[in-house]
């Protein structure tokens, strides 16, 4: 069984994958997008990761913030959850994504990536910390 694991934000999707018997997380690839609101190429993208992928679950970043309140972005999220589950018919779980985006700074800082290439990165290695921590929870 494949899992997806995904970091929305605002412009961008981090997408990680695990392997086929689920047991390890490995980044993929990032959905980029011009605006905000500019979703549908998004959403086929991920549709066409999912059939060539044969994903049968999705872990989405839930980006709470640090009281653990919601706020705009965690709106945004389940508004996209929810196109995604229209379109795919895949279930989709939440994970809670605090600080993901840190250690994902953390990782290229120790991996030695330069500073001014780390956005090329962070929200593939972010979808892969979010899906590790699923994994995690749920051995």
């Amino acid at each position: 069984m494949r899992i997806l694991g995904l970091d929305f934000g605002s412009k961008t999707v981090g997408v990680a994958i695990t392997d086929p018997l689920g047991m390890t997380a490995q980044g993929m690839e990032i959905v980029r997008r011009e605006s905000p609101n500019k979703l549908r190429k998004t959403l086929s993208r991920i549709e066409t990761i999912i059939k060539e992928n044969d994903v049968e679950l999705i872990v989405l970043g839930l980006p709470v913030n640090m009281d653990g309140s919601s706020g705009e972005r965690v709106e945004k999220t389940k508004e996209f959850a929810d196109m995604l589950t229209r379109r795919s018919g895949v279930e989709i779980i939440f994970q809670d994504e605090r600080l993901t985006t840190v250690e994902a700074y953390e990782i290229m800082n120790e991996a030695g990536i330069k500073r001014e290439d780390r956005y090329k990165y962070v929200d593939q290695i972010a979808a892969t910390i979010i899906l590790e921590d699923y994994l995690n929870s749920h051995r």
